[in-house]
């Protein structure tokens, strides 16, 4: 079938289920405003529920239509299109996962709001490259002229070591970038933070937190222990740890 029929019938596909005519501004959740992050990302209201299962009729799409997708305009076809490469990593080869990881790097400038990252990165970067990885993680993480997407894809795609109980990884990214100002940022590696208490023990996430705590901002320290009994984490907030 020619790319631009798939192409179309994706598009018709998210259509169907569009809560709005046209592409608007998302609102105040994905802060699409003037001088917001997501500044004149627009979408069409479909859930990401409903864009999932959208994609189980799109299997084996050609990989120039992904493509075209993650170079879409419309935020919920991006979306789509992250999906359908995440669903692809499971049952791939090595040789397969690493086109889909190249396929996702070149993209990446598509991946430009904090749901598109967390729905894709890890699933797709640590599985093909594993800690190979790692530099370009880091690169990204130190350099001052990285997207705040590429520093958020850093960090969360550590999430993939956590859940094989390596916190090495993401600890190395939070020294980074628990000095970061930004807000998604501060939340995204508090979040990376508190998931390696949850994956690999309490122990690990307060030898972190104790040894780093002067630097770590307060949105970031609050998301990091999130879980910690209530007596504890108030020790924390008032820095009487």
């Amino acid at each position: 079938m020619p790319i631009s029929i798939t192409f179309k019938s994706i598009r018709a596909a998210i259509r169907s289920h569009a809560l709005y005519r046209q592409p608007r501004p998302m609102g105040i959740f994905f802060k699409t405003g003037p001088g917001q992050y997501g500044e004149g990302d627009c979408g069409l209201g479909v859930s990401g529920g409903v864009l999932r299962k959208i994609a189980r009729n799109f299997k084996g799409v050609a990989d120039k239509t992904v493509e075209a997708l993650l170079r879409s305009k419309i935020h919920d076809e991006r979306q789509l299109g992250l999906i359908l490469l995440t669903d692809q990593m499971p049952k791939a080869d090595k040789k397969r996962q690493k086109q889909i990881a190249a396929l996702y790097l070149k993209n990446r400038a598509g991946v430009n709001n904090w749901d598109l990252v967390d729905v894709s990165c890890y699933k797709i970067l640590g599985p093909a490259f594993g800690l190979k990885i790692l530099p370009q993680l880091k690169r990204w993480a130190r350099d001052p002229h990285a997207t705040l997407w590429e520093k958020r894809i850093a960090i969360v795609t550590t999430l993939y070591f956590i859940r094989q109980k390596n916190p090495a990884q993401t600890l190395t990214l939070a020294k980074i970038l628990i000095r970061e100002k930004h807000d998604l940022l501060q939340k995204a590696t508090g979040w990376m933070l508190r998931e390696v208490g949850n994956y690999c023990g309490r122990e690990v996430l307060e030898k972190f937190l104790k040894k780093h705590y002067q630097a770590i901002g307060r949105t970031c320290l609050r998301y990091a222990i999130e879980k910690f009994p209530e007596g504890l984490r108030q020790k924390y907030l008032k820095g009487k740890i």
